[in-house]
């Protein structure tokens, strides 16, 4: 109908309203398999509920369970700021990478410089050069450790000296540079060290999505089951008041026929006053729980259907089928399957990082860098020997460059260099501090283990209370109805007064409303099992789908 059940994408789920001035990046689509995927969504300045619109049916607003889950995922906004959070993870990776970014860099720095002369041997009364120099580099630093530069310059210097043999001249220079550590920051851990740890914090974000998800479903769940529940107390009630204004219209007439006392009239009619008080009360309460409902599923974001009846179409009763949960299974699926152990298990994992990484930075620094030049010249050329200079040769930049190439005129050499720290305390205290961290990620974990544990043995005691309760409150509204009857008949034959009719009425009403809050309690019960064992988004088909950093 209407809508088919989406999967949950970047990560997990996405939700189609964003809050104002923010576009989503992804809206849900459904492929043929079923699984979810995402395609670019347009940029919206107005959040506005989604397809809430699709679920009118006969003026109100038609809802299964899977609705209502499917809703929420699309429009709470809760929900959105989760998702919003794993986005933001997402960029730590991305900048994570930016330490292996190449960098070109260029360079021009013209230059003029006038002076006045001291002695004969600068050549001119007044000295002035025009030095223009233009430089061009590239840089990059690999995830090994090695790091290579190239950088070519290239200096045009024109003078008025009449010592100057080449004028103007161009001087040339090509370098190469490569640089490896050996001891500290040697290896691809160590310079990878910021990007696994960054993958690990976008899937610890997401099992800490996953784990809000996890709790969102269930309480829209938890509040789709209190409608249901307020919604069978009400008509419960009402069937309750029918029967008493029943009786009170019979006694009204045995009254009028002179078959009934005048003071037994009050009886029934306090009967009929007494049960529209709590039916009162029934139908706010069951306003307030669908107004919950409507703000988790983002109804009320829409006036027209904010204002809609709900109609529920999912039922409580378990018609005789109940799951048959085997508890060391449940504590085996939820280890395994909870977002929470996952989330404190990349968190452990975060922590050996750091603690290996600050090892490495506690050794001395050992670099080996060499590099490799080549040099040119080009430019006119002049004879000075007979002390008035004659032209030479004519070149220029061209020369230079030629000479740069033939590698002419190379300058080559290498450097070692140790840096060892006599005492390293920032270094020491890293290693301090990731150590701690991982001590203090243990337990966390062993407690994480220890409340999941209890959460599954209770949720599995209480679905197992709850499929007793349901028997005892079936056989409790069975014999209370034949008991009403056996009242009623007994009335009708004068055998018995109004009261225990009237008091069979109200026994009969409890045991109904014992038997809705059994289902109810059983639905919820089943809902926090499968919370418990981390299995509720699976069951609901709510797969995560993978993301790309």
């Amino acid at each position: 109908m209407l809508i088919h059940k989406v999967f949950i994408g970047s990560l997990l789920f996405c939700a189609v309203c964003a809050p104002a001035q923010v576009s989503p990046l992804l809206t849900p689509t459904r492929t043929a398999t079923g699984s979810l995927v995402h395609r670019p969504a347009p940029p919206r300045q107005v959040p506005g509920p989604s397809r809430v619109d699709e679920f009118i049916v006969d003026g109100k607003l038609r809802l299964s369970l899977e609705d209502a889950i499917l809703l929420t995922l699309l429009n709470n906004s809760d929900v959105n700021v989760s998702r919003a959070q794993f986005d933001l993870s997402q960029f730590a990776v991305q900048r994570a990478y930016s330490a292996f970014d190449p960098l070109f860099v260029a360079a021009f720095a013209p230059a003029r410089s006038t002076s006045p002369s001291t002695s004969s041997l600068v050549g001119a009364s007044t000295l002035s050069t025009l030095s223009q120099a233009s430089s061009t580099g590239y840089s990059q630093q690999f995830q090994s450790g090695t790091g290579i530069s190239a950088g070519l310059t290239t200096t045009r210097v024109t003078t008025n000296s009449s010592f100057a043999t080449v004028n103007p001249a161009f001087n040339s220079g090509l370098t190469f540079t490569l640089t490896q550590p050996l001891m500290r920051h040697f290896g691809f851990f160590a310079n990878r060290a910021a990007i696994i740890i960054a993958h690990r914090g976008v899937s610890q974000s997401r099992a800490q999505f996953e784990g809000q998800l996890n709790d969102t479903i269930q309480r829209v769940i938890n509040q789709y089951w209190d409608a249901v529940q307020a919604r069978k107390t009400l008509e419960v009630l009402k069937k309750s008041l029918e029967l008493a204004e029943a009786s009170y219209q019979r006694d009204k007439r045995a009254l009028e026929l002179g078959a009934l006392p005048p003071l037994d009239i009050y009886r029934s009619e306090s009967q009929v006053a007494q049960r529209k008080v709590p039916m009162i009360q029934a139908e706010y309460s069951l306003k307030q729980v669908e107004n919950t409902l409507r703000q988790t599923i983002g109804a009320d974001l829409d006036a027209r259907a904010g204002a809609l009846d709900l109609q529920l179409t999912d039922t409580a009763e378990t018609n005789g089928k109940v799951e048959i949960v085997n508890l060391q299974e449940s504590l085996a699926n939820a280890l395994k399957n909870r977002p929470e152990i996952d989330a404190q298990t990349q968190q452990l994992a975060i922590d050996d990082a750091n603690a290996r990484l600050a090892s490495n930075n506690l050794r001395p620094e050992l670099n080996l860098s060499a590099n490799f030049s080549s040099n040119g010249l080009g430019g006119v050329v002049f004879d000075n020997s007979t002390g008035t200079p004659v032209l030479a040769s004519n070149g220029g930049f061209t020369d230079s460059l030629s000479q740069l190439g033939s590698f002419g005129f190379p300058t080559y050499g290498f450097n070692l260099q140790l840096r060892f720290p006599i005492r390293n305390r920032s270094a020491a205290a890293d290693l301090g501090t990731a150590l701690v961290s991982k001590r203090r990620s243990l337990y966390q974990m062993r407690s994480l283990q220890q409340t999941i544990t209890t959460e599954v043995k209770n949720a599995v005691h209480d679905l197992e209370q709850s499929e007793l309760v349901i028997t005892a409150a079936e056989t409790s509204r069975d014999l209370a109805a034949k008991n009403l009857a056996a009242e009623e008949r007994k009335y009708q034959l004068g055998a018995e007064t109004i009261f225990f009719v009237l008091d069979a009425q109200n026994q009969l009403s409890q045991a109904e409303q014992s038997l809705v809050q059994a289902h109810i309690a059983y639905q919820k019960a089943l809902a926090e099992v499968d919370h418990a064992t981390g299995d509720l988004l699976t069951k609901h088909n709510l797969l995560a789908a993978a993301s790309a950093p």
